[in-house]
């Protein structure tokens, strides 16, 4: 599991932004997004930088959570 902080997901209309961009780059992803902590959790067998890489893509600069758990 990868745990991301993204700053600028401040609502439910940012947080479906980030869930279709990861989706596009894993359809199989399973997502948790929480705004109000700025958070997305994702469950994926895709490589963490293909994930980030969306991410970016979609405009949603984040930043690794140091205290994350990986499986």
């Amino acid at each position: 599991m990868f745990q991301f902080h993204i700053p600028n997901m401040t609502c439910g209309g940012c947080a479906h932004s980030v869930t279709r961009a990861l989706l596009d780059a894993d359809p199989q992803a399973r997502i948790e997004t929480d705004p109000s902590a700025r958070s997305v959790e994702v469950q994926s067998e895709r490589d963490e930088s293909v994930l980030l890489a969306a991410l970016l893509a979609a405009g949603y600069p984040h930043t690794a959570r140091p205290d994350a758990a990986r499986d």
